[in-house]
């Protein structure tokens, strides 16, 4: 579906439309292409007194190819810098926070288009005084703002990371800054990532992260579901591609392209659990990454929906993920450094009207992650989801002009999203490396004016 109105403020004309009369400016995002550099200049990292991970940062932004400079040198008025990276770790009470303002105000307009902006936390849980959580929990405000305030497709985010010496734990903090510093995170603006303990390999490859992963797709017959299988697939993992028999044709398609293998199944069927465990055991002997796309909308207000409406639509977006989760464990198909992935929407978090159903099954979601993240801990499995926003598929193309246009640009982007940006979102998650990442809900929706 073409954005008219974007395509329009790419022109000259546009361009001095928008100027004159302070319309929404949606900026050209940088989205990823294989063998492009991890960043579109330097890295500035900083550090707040006592901070804990600016050295391993460092390592890591320079074993990924990013050059890295010091605040201490830093006495170009003029450089530009691809990203800012601050390590806040060692802010312990709310005076400490001035190291904030002093990073970051004097280069506020020094970041490049489509930069990044990565700020690095302790956990206020784990902080060893309340004044010290007070602190770190502040950095919400920051990143958040900052991802409102910067434009020009600035993103910015903030990586709660844990304390100990857990060695998942630097494989997760790689992974999780490799994806927000790329463009494959264009659409990922105001998050908050927590990285854990636990179970995360390196890749030989960080251009094919997922080599030789068995993941499986529900909905993959198309959008969201298509682009999740396609990228996937070009990051090395053998996709099993799953949707209802009604989509077989498109389905096939779609496996064909990708050299992955399609399964046609209803998974409201008494028996679809059981049916696809018995497929994955006997073509594959696992699965170590179960992405839950499959969705589907039943809208009205809810007095006016009838049971039907509101039952498939529980059903499909949330039951049927228990059931398939219950049977694949039980059996032990999904091994110790599996990944369970859901999508959610940002509908479960902020509510819609006339989506009572969706809004419920979508926010069970949310609460299924909360639930299986703790309970899957010692079996190493880590569970996540992403919950987009305003994305450009078939489903919003037939949203009424007005309210679609309102979709687009309320949020820091001024633009829809595309279904590659939920698929890279959900990529990253699913990727070995990212194993220590789990309870996360993370929203692709350009930092939404909506919801928390």
């Amino acid at each position: 579906m073409t954005d008219r109105y974007a395509s329009f403020v790419q022109s000259g004309a546009g361009r001095a439309l928008v100027k004159r009369l302070g319309l929404p400016d949606p900026p050209r995002l940088r989205r990823h292409t294989p063998g492009d550099p991890l960043l579109p200049g330097p890295a500035l990292l900083g550090a707040a007194t006592g901070g804990r991970l600016a050295e391993p940062v460092g390592k890591i932004l320079t074993a990924a190819g990013v050059e890295v400079r010091d605040p201490a040198a830093d006495t170009d008025a003029a450089a530009r810098f691809g990203a800012l990276v601050y390590d806040a770790t060692g802010i312990t009470d709310s005076t400490g926070l001035r190291q904030l303002y002093d990073f970051f105000h004097p280069r506020a307009r020094s970041v490049l288009p489509s930069g990044r902006v990565i700020v690095l936390g302790t956990p206020p849980a784990e902080c060893g005084t309340p004044r010290e959580a007070t602190a770190q929990r502040a950095l919400e405000g920051l990143t958040r703002s900052i991802g409102k305030e910067f434009g020009r497709g600035v993103t910015a985010q903030l990586v709660y990371v844990t304390t100990g010496d857990d060695p998942g734990t630097l494989t997760s903090l790689e992974s999780t800054l490799r994806f927000l510093l790329s463009g494959r995170s264009a659409y990922v603006s105001g998050q908050v990532v927590r990285v854990g303990a636990g179970r995360a390999e390196p890749p030989a490859d960080w251009d094919r992260p997922l080599d030789g992963q068995v993941v499986l797709v529900t909905g993959a017959a198309r959008g969201i579901g298509a682009a999740l299988a396609r990228v996937l697939a070009r990051d090395g993992a053998r996709v099993v591609a799953l949707d209802i028999p009604a989509a077989g044709d498109e389905l096939a398609a779609v496996a064909n392209e990708i050299g992955g293998s399609a399964v046609q199944l209803d998974l409201t069927a008494p028996d679809a659990p059981a049916r696809l465990a018995d497929h994955l055991a006997a073509r594959h002997g696992r699965v170590d990454v179960v992405v839950h796309n499959a969705g589907i909308t039943r809208d009205k207000t809810l007095g006016r929906m009838d049971a039907d409406r509101w039952d498939s639509v529980i059903d499909v977006n949330l039951s049927s993920q228990e059931r398939i989760n219950d049977v694949l464990l039980e059996r032990e198909l999904i091994p110790a450094g599996g990944r369970l992935v859901s999508v959610s929407s940002i509908a479960g978090i902020a509510g819609n009207r006339g989506q009572t159903n969706y809004a419920t099954s979508k926010a069970g979601v949310i609460g299924l992650v909360d639930s299986l993240a703790p309970a899957l801990r010692d079996r190493q499995i880590s569970v996540n989801a992403v919950a987009p926003g305003f994305i450009e598929t078939r489903l919003t193309a037939r949203i009424p002009l007005v309210i679609r246009e309102a979709g687009r640009r309320m949020n820091s982007m001024s633009q829809g999203g595309l279904p590659v940006d939920v698929a890279e979102t959900i990529g990253w998650l699913a990727w070995p490396a990212s194993g220590a990442l789990s309870g996360n809900v993370v929203r692709v929706c350009g930092q939404s004016l909506l919801g928390a």
